[in-house]
């Protein structure tokens, strides 16, 4: 017993404790087990969002995009060394998520308790001001201990990711594709396609790795990062169309925008670390 609790030990230690001590990324273990959590809690997120008569849609989506900023820049913060260890560790993969969580939970029952007894009129606008306060204050924070080194670099991945994501829309429009079109699914390629393009310009360019698993993999296969922008497109149009068109019952609707939106978050979080990253040459 006592052998078997030492390599237990080791196990975790090796793909779960020194992933966040060392920040060296993920590795095939952890990345199942981020996974198979994120599943998990999107399930027990949306019961909680029914208990608080919180209504998942589009209003609700865009009111959390600033607090995944915020999350972001947070992040980056770390990676400028403004903390020191053990406070660091809160800001590292996946210890991050629960910190933002708790704050981002926090200012939402916040914001509607105030609503529900009558002292704000919209309650999103001030939820979502949270975020943008929380963000402009890491913003300013950053910039307090950095300097903006490459501002092309920012423009180069802004014009690549959003060009691409326009190229989409307009050949989709034409087509009469309402799937692409609509508001959400269309936010969804954007981020998703500026996560892929701050890598290919941080790779392919200025000497940054992949940590992601099977990006990383492809990325050594086909010797580009440029590969992140077909591979986003290959994973994300099928399950946009599957989500909107194999889950339209009643019961399934706040399921799937939640769905959506974490996928955003999945997206939006790491493109905008990317980018703070390179343009401050962090």
């Amino acid at each position: 017993m006592g052998k078997f609790a030492e390599q237990l030990m080791q196990f975790i230690s090796r793909y779960y404790i020194d992933p966040v001590i060392y920040d060296s990324g993920y590795n095939p273990v952890n990345t199942i087990t981020w996974g198979l959590i994120l599943g998990i809690c999107v399930f027990g997120v949306v019961r909680l969002m029914k208990r608080m008569d919180v209504e998942i849609d589009e209003h609700f989506i865009y009111s959390v995009i600033p607090f995944v900023l915020a999350g972001s820049s947070l992040r980056v913060l770390e990676d400028a060394g403004v903390f020191s260890a053990p406070l660091s560790y809160l800001f590292i993969t996946p210890n991050i998520y629960v910190v933002v969580f708790i704050v981002t939970l926090s200012c939402l029952v916040l914001s509607k308790k105030l609503y529900d007894i009558g002292k704000i009129n919209n309650w999103h606008r001030l939820f979502s001001g949270f975020g943008f306060f929380w963000f402009l204050c890491n913003l300013i924070t950053l910039l307090y201990f950095e300097d903006v080194r490459m501002p092309a670099v920012f423009l180069a991945i802004v014009l690549l990711g959003s060009g691409l994501a326009f190229l989409i829309f307009y050949i989709s429009a034409r087509a009469g594709f309402s799937i692409i079109t609509d508001r959400v699914n269309l936010t969804i390629l954007w981020v998703h396609l500026l996560d892929a393009s701050s890598t290919f310009v941080g790779v392919d360019f200025l000497g940054y790795y992949e940590k992601h698993v099977v990006p990383a993999y492809l990325i050594d296969l086909t010797g580009t990062a440029l590969v992140m922008i077909p591979l986003k497109l290959t994973i994300f149009l099928p399950v946009i169309y599957i989500l909107d068109t194999q889950f339209k019952e009643d019961g399934s609707t706040s399921l799937t925008t939640f769905v959506k939106m974490v996928i955003i978050i999945l997206g939006l979080s790491p493109a905008c670390r990317n980018t703070l990253r390179m343009t401050l040459g962090i």
